[in-house]
């Protein structure tokens, strides 16, 4: 069933748009991140411009995070306060990051670097949590139980402390904010809810328990990429809502399963699958990068004075 999508301005198959949806919405129900690193690269892959992707699937984003939110929130596994903070930066974030996509889109370039920002960021983010992943698994090996967690880093001697009761926390709000604001930034160019770089930063840079993390990070996604789209929409025009409708209606039904299946599993087990999938899908931008020249454009028959 083949379905025109008028700002992208191509035709593409409702059934396969409504799989991506489910797809991506289980993995943000099991890993907490908005699975829009995974589903930007896939419409391009299906050829939906970058720019379009970019903004369109923010929206995507926004109802899949909010369906495994509210998952979340029965189970008392998100810190709002923590959340609140981590929205704050993220906002900034964005707003500046639309800004820096718009004046790309005015000079011609934004195609190329949202594409290189994926293989880069889905590079170091894949690699770093295929190698953490591992290690976690051996040292669960070797003593069953327990999970060694750094408590005190430079971070902790920051100014501007506060409690964060659900992660049991007691730290700056520096941290929280300069993340957010990255976040945010990311956002904006790549149309990502930020949640693979979100949780291992709240892991690994400000201790937070795993438990905690997915919901907290989702629980921010939410309203940085749904300013995202709105900014894009009304400065760059590019959301489409017929591809929006039918990634969601997957991506809602999806993120339910994913919670499901994410509470049955290790987390162990769960780090290392996100960090396969991510370099799978860096690998594959990567190629396309190496080999698109040859069709885009040809060289030698410009008009030789």
């Amino acid at each position: 069933m083949q379905i025109y999508l008028p700002i992208a301005e191509v035709s593409v198959n409702a059934f396969l748009l409504l799989g991506l949806g489910g797809l991506v919405g289980i993995l943000s129900g099991m890993f907490g991140v908005g699975g829009g690193f995974l589903m930007t690269p896939l419409l391009f892959f299906i050829g939906i411009p970058p720019a379009v992707a970019v903004a369109t699937e923010a929206n995507q984003i926004v109802a899949s995070s909010f369906s495994g939110v509210l998952a979340h929130l029965k189970r008392k596994t998100v810190d709002l306060r923590m959340g609140t903070v981590l929205l704050i930066g993220g906002l900034i974030g964005a707003a500046l990051g639309v800004q820096l996509f718009n004046f790309l889109k005015s000079q011609g370039q934004v195609d190329l670097l949202v594409k290189l920002c994926y293989v880069v960021f889905l590079g170091i983010i894949g690699g770093l949590m295929f190698f953490e992943s591992l290690r976690a698994i051996r040292r669960s090996r070797k003593s069953p139980g327990t999970t060694v967690r750094k408590k005190h880093n430079w971070i902790h001697n920051l100014p501007f402390k506060v409690k964060f009761r659900t992660s049991g926390l007691y730290i700056s709000v520096i941290p929280p904010l300069i993340v957010g604001v990255f976040v945010g930034v990311l956002a904006a160019i790549m149309g990502v809810g930020g949640g693979f770089i979100m949780v291992p930063a709240m892991i690994y840079l400000l201790g937070m328990p795993t438990k905690v993390v997915v919901g907290t990070s989702l629980f921010q996604i939410i309203f940085v990429t749904a300013f995202t789209t709105l900014l894009h929409a009304t400065t760059n025009y590019t959301v489409d809502m017929a591809l929006a409708v039918l990634l969601l209606i997957g991506g809602v039904i999806g993120a339910q399963i994913g919670t499901r299946i994410g509470t049955r599993m290790k987390a162990e087990q769960l780090r290392i699958l996100l960090a396969l999938m991510v370099l799978a899908v860096c690998g594959k931008l990567a190629l396309d990068l190496l080999l698109m020249p040859s069709e885009v454009y040809s060289i030698g028959h410009g008009g030789h004075g």
